[in-house]
């Protein structure tokens, strides 16, 4: 299974965004203490998981605490050691794929132009791991639950909305 995974930390000077190597990690834990190494003083640390062009996983530190987690596909922990250590622990979200399909009081989104979602995912975790960096829960469902978006693209489109497009596109450049 090909994985890349990106640390995304922003600190006193801004955004960075660095490759960490999950190879041999025996615990949660120990990802966790490798994210935290991404910078250690970072307000906020992401680390953004990409299995196999099919699951993402966001682990979340805000000041090198509190571990928060959400995976695009619960099938990530069936078929891989990583992905089973990542989201060993967590519960279903709040809202279900299916809820995307219904308009939302006061969304703007055109019946046409919304995607189907993939009806086999079926995303775990804190839905609003990012909703206080202006991506909400029902965003992260939409982009995680469209057929045909990557992990990749699903990542690069988060980053473009924190601020930190940038630095991730030169990490993937690298």
């Amino acid at each position: 299974m090909s994985i890349f995974a990106a640390a995304v930390v922003r600190g006193k000077n801004g955004w960075t965004a660095s490759e960490l190597e999950l190879t041999g990690i025996a615990d949660l834990d120990e990802v966790v203490d490798r994210l935290r190494d991404a910078e250690p003083d970072a307000e906020l640390s992401l680390l953004f998981v990409e299995a196999d062009d099919q699951y993402l996983v966001i682990l979340r530190l805000d000041e090198g605490e509190d571990l928060r987690v959400f995976g695009s596909d619960s099938a990530y922990a069936d078929e891989s050691r990583l992905g089973a250590l990542l989201l060993a622990d967590i519960e279903t979200p709040a809202l279900e794929l299916d809820d995307l399909a219904a308009p939302r009081p006061g969304s703007d989104d055109d019946e046409e132009d919304r995607p189907a979602a993939d009806p086999d995912a079926d995303p775990v975790g804190d839905v609003e791991i990012l909703t206080d960096l202006g991506v909400s829960s029902h965003r992260l469902l939409t982009l995680c639950g469209l057929e045909g978006m990557l992990p990749a693209d699903v990542t690069a489109e988060i980053c473009q909305k924190l601020g930190c497009g940038d630095e991730m596109e030169e990490l993937r450049e690298a």
